[in-house]
């Protein structure tokens, strides 16, 4: 890829809606965000006190390019107890966050001019990143006949050769998941066509009517990125883990040391704690859940009632095309007129999203419950 080319890879819009956001607050008027999947909660207690004792006795220096041993043993210990499957501590990768887990994931599977296949709406780093690599990424349009998801018949119908897939579930933007045996279908499918496949479980742990699979329940050969971000409450942090198949380790551990050195020293002492006592983060989700309740119920009275499933992380995903056919210029108007910042869907769809709207609610009851407050006095939603 030549300069040109990367200049044109587009920016993430949730961060620019969020930016817009802070200047507004800085003016002194409010603001009630829902643009970003940021967690209104600090790291769990275990974890801040943990940061503490390693400050006072650790050397706070570069650790193996893969992650300090305690950290990636409580990784695996994490998938016994969470999910019944055993995984070598030696197949875990500690990275600076899921974002380091995408770029070594798709340098080490994936040959330049790759076509790697992803669902649309999805995570718009997914596609930034890969171009950056001088990899195609695919967009597969799904929609809520699928659940926002892809499904094997789905990719059949894209043509060329395909080199790989990525999915999330749950998903960002829509929050919708795929059952097991959904999720076991389209394993199958790469394994029969020898297509790595990659899966996002970052938002693992944050669901509401059943808990989520792991593709590692399925097959020791996919590619699994976690992160401490969004269940953990530690976006800051930096920090974030792979599982991978044994025959990948030895060049994962090459790229990694000469792209990172190693992930944030301080951050993986400190997670450590993380996996001793999830009672404060289950808390976290309750609090997710009666936010997801709040909007579920009122959104539809203001016609937004065609809602993704939202059946984890703390996203929904609204059609808004009975208001507008440019979300971006809707979500500038929200954002001037009421105060409320959400992400327009163009940045989870560049073909589709102009009709969507996407609202975090990873913030606290009050905010969520004042956003819809002003919604409810928008004339743009009364018409």
């Amino acid at each position: 890829m030549n300069k040109a080319m990367r200049r044109e890879i587009s920016p993430f819009i949730a961060m620019e809606v969020f930016k817009a956001a802070n200047l507004r607050e800085q003016a002194g008027d409010p603001v009630f965000h829902m643009e970003v999947g940021q967690p209104a909660t600090s790291a769990p207690s275990r974890v801040i006190e943990a940061a503490k004792r390693a400050l006072d006795g650790e050397q706070i220096g570069y650790t193996n390019a893969l992650g300090i041993t305690p950290l990636r043993e409580a990784i695996a210990k994490h998938y016994k107890d969470f999910y019944g499957v055993e995984v070598s501590p030696e197949r875990v990768i500690v990275t600076t966050g899921s974002s380091g887990g995408f770029l070594l994931s798709f340098l080490s599977a994936f040959e330049r001019g790759d076509n790697v296949v992803l669902a649309e709406p999805g995570y718009p780093a997914y596609r930034n990143i890969l171009t950056s690599l001088d990899l195609n990424p695919i967009g597969l349009p799904c929609d809520a006949s699928t659940n926002f998801q892809p499904t094997p018949e789905l990719i059949d119908r894209l043509e060329g050769p395909l080199h790989g897939l990525l999915v999330a579930s749950p998903s960002n933007p829509a929050g919708t998941m795929l059952h097991r045996n959904e999720l076991a279908a389209l394993v199958e499918y790469c394994q029969d066509r020898n297509m790595p496949f990659i899966s996002d479980e970052i938002y693992h742990g944050i669901t509401y009517e059943e808990p989520a699979t792991t593709a590692l329940e399925l097959t020791d050969d996919a590619i699994i990125i976690n992160s401490f971000s969004k269940f953990f409450s530690m976006t800051g942090w930096r920090l974030g883990w792979m599982v991978v198949p044994e025959r990948m380790v030895a060049d994962i551990e090459k790229l990694a040391q000469n792209l990172f050195i190693s992930p944030p020293a301080l951050s993986q002492h400190a997670a450590v704690a993380a996996f001793e006592d999830m009672s404060e983060l289950e808390g976290y989700v309750t609090n997710y859940a009666r936010n997801r309740e709040l909007l579920l119920r009122e959104l539809p009275k203001l016609g937004l009632d065609k809602l993704a499933s939202a059946d984890g992380a703390f996203y929904i995903y609204a059609d808004v095309r009975e208001f507008t056919n440019d979300s971006m210029a809707f979500c500038q108007r929200m954002l001037e007129e009421t105060g409320v910042a959400a992400a327009p869907g163009l940045d989870f769809d560049p073909h589709r999203g102009n009709g969507f709207v996407r609202f975090s609610f990873a913030g606290s009851f009050a905010t969520i419950e004042a956003a819809i407050d002003r919604l409810k006095r928008w004339p743009v939603l009364h018409r």
